[in-house]
């Protein structure tokens, strides 16, 4: 399956190094956060490569909700702990849990539905900057630090009406934010369409750090950061499932 190429086994462990992880944040999900860099000092593995790991190796329920718990660095082997039939912790040798996964209903481990349930949900969390957050921060008059950008995936849940749905789409219904201090919380929901028509829901969490006063400048300044940065990847040969 295609997450195989963004980890390695060894020794019965899930092992993402850094550079694996920067390669599925700029070539899968279109995400150029500074963060995903491989010599970045704050790197973290993106939750996105998480998800697709854990979907990839259990299947796909009809229900299945993620809380992610802490941010990873590249190259933590990772042990994935069942109990029972209901959840999954991916956690470190030491028992520090990253993600909490419970699952209910029926299962899927057609690769194609697999992959293709993948693609289009990392590919709608590739659009999260700017084209879904930048306008919701400016409506509220808030934005996060241009110097040290923080959004963070707290949770992620969904609900499936069918579990054969042929190349499926996520539209986003809607999205809020609540600013609270320095503290923004977003909830994005999305629709699940496959040929045409309705075919379950997702939700998703964000969390933004060092929210101040919307600055349009400043924000010019960081989108166009942004696509510096996908431009560059470009020049190197990476294609975006978001370009």
């Amino acid at each position: 399956m295609f997450p195989d190429r963004f980890h390695s086994i060894q020794d019965g462990r899930v092992h993402i190094s850094a550079s694996q992880a920067s390669l599925f944040a700029k070539e899968v999900a279109g995400d150029f956060n500074p963060i995903h860099d491989p010599d970045a000092r704050r790197f973290c593995v993106p939750g996105d490569l998480l998800f697709a790991v854990v979907v990839s190796r259990f299947g796909l329920s009809r229900h299945m909700t993620f809380q992610f718990r802490a941010l990873l660095g590249g190259g933590i082997p990772l042990e994935f702990r069942e109990s029972g039939d209901e959840t999954i912790e991916v956690c470190d040798q030491n028992g520090k849990v990253y993600i909490e996964v419970t699952r209910s209903g029926d299962v899927t481990r057609d690769e194609r539905v697999v992959e293709e349930f993948i693609r289009c949900y990392v590919s709608a969390s590739g659009k999260n900057f700017p084209h879904t957050l930048k306008p919701l921060m400016e409506s509220k008059d808030v934005m996060f630090n241009p110097d040290r950008p923080m959004v963070m995936y707290a949770s992620m849940s969904l609900t499936l009406d069918r579990l054969d749905a042929a190349s499926p789409e996520l539209e986003l219904h809607s999205a809020n934010l609540e600013a609270n201090g320095k503290r923004g919380n977003v909830t994005l929901d999305y629709r699940l369409i496959s040929d045409g028509k309705p075919v379950g829901e997702v939700a998703k969490h964000l969390v933004l750090g060092g929210l101040r006063p919307y600055s349009q400048d400043a924000m010019d300044g960081v989108i166009e950061e942004f696509y510096r940065l996908k431009a560059r990847g470009s020049r190197y040969g990476i294609e975006t499932a978001s370009s």
